[in-house]
């Protein structure tokens, strides 16, 4: 299975497509990102010239679920926030029983977490553990 990947260099305004993506290879690209080096560069430039904290996305095309993992902090002292996307079915009672409710692009997320982390999170993205990330991530 291939997921679409982006990354988000601080100091350019859009999105830098990356590819298709085997999932066995997501985790390769999301390590080899100099993450210290790119808060580096947020650090050194003038605040009207960041656009984003660097950042590392990968999309399901099949399941339309999508995971960015954002570094912030001191180069030398960073973590990750986590931001999983999804559509979110639970039962609601209704007047007449119960009734499915259907939430697009649902968000949840996490911060504070180190590299392990994300890096758990990503496997359990590529591998479709919606257990795991509704667990980790939040509900």
């Amino acid at each position: 299975m291939n997921f679409k990947v982006f990354f988000c260099d601080p100091i350019y305004p859009d999105r830098i497509e990356l590819g298709d993506i085997a999932h066995d290879k997501i985790t390769d690209h999301f390590e080899q990102i100099d993450w210290s080096g790119y808060l580096q560069k947020s650090k050194n430039a003038k605040l009207d010239d960041i656009y984003f904290h660097p950042t590392f996305e990968a999309e399901n095309a099949k399941t339309n679920e999508k995971l960015g993992i954002s570094a912030v902090g001191d180069p030398d002292d960073f973590k990750f926030n986590i931001v999983y996307t999804r559509t979110k079915r639970e039962k609601v009672k209704s007047l007449i029983g119960l009734k499915e409710e259907v939430t697009e692009n649902y968000l949840t997320m996490i911060h504070g977490q180190d590299k392990n982390d994300a890096l758990d999170c990503l496997k359990a993205f590529t591998r479709n553990d919606r257990e795991y990330l509704s667990n980790k991530i939040g509900q």
